[in-house]
């Protein structure tokens, strides 16, 4: 009885050597192992492909923590112009009898201590309309102002 004839290097068939094998190093001489033949490594191939993406993975992270604290200081800006605004108003209008020249100094100078700056300033009878300005910059490079306006009087039944 004859043996039967051996397969041909052919795609897929677990031989290594001819087109479309897999990729393994089976087989192979790599320079290492015993009799320079790698079982069941890959020679070269992907060393370091994890620490690209550790790097981008971290990238991103940075990226997102960025962006996270540049909207996090325009809320904190927003804010502090909007409690500058409400002590600025109430300044003035415990000024407003005095006339509006005084009653907006008066803000100035509370909107000034909140770290604001004073953008407007009117009396409506004796109610006083105080806006604030707050400069921010979220990001180096980029420069915010965040604007607040409020109203303070007398109480009315």
């Amino acid at each position: 009885m004859a043996a039967p004839a051996r397969a041909a290097s052919a795609p897929g068939n677990g031989r290594s050597g001819g087109a479309g094998t897999s990729g393994a190093t089976v087989g192979r001489r790599c320079g290492g192992g015993r009799g320079g033949v790698a079982v069941g490594r890959r020679c070269g191939g992907d060393r370091g492909g994890a620490t690209v993406c550790l790097l981008a993975v971290g990238l991103v992270f940075v990226i997102v923590g960025v962006f996270g604290a540049a909207v996090e200081a325009a809320r904190v800006a927003r804010q502090r112009a909007a409690v500058a605004a409400d002590f600025a108003a109430l300044a003035a209008a415990a000024q407003a009898l005095t006339g509006g020249e005084v009653a907006c100094a008066s803000a100035d100078a509370v909107a000034r201590a909140n770290g604001a700056r004073l953008a407007g300033c009117r009396l409506d009878g004796l109610d006083a309309v105080v806006a604030t300005e707050v400069t921010v910059t979220p990001v180096p490079g980029l420069t915010r102002v965040a604007t607040a306006t409020a109203r303070a009087g007398p109480a009315r039944a």
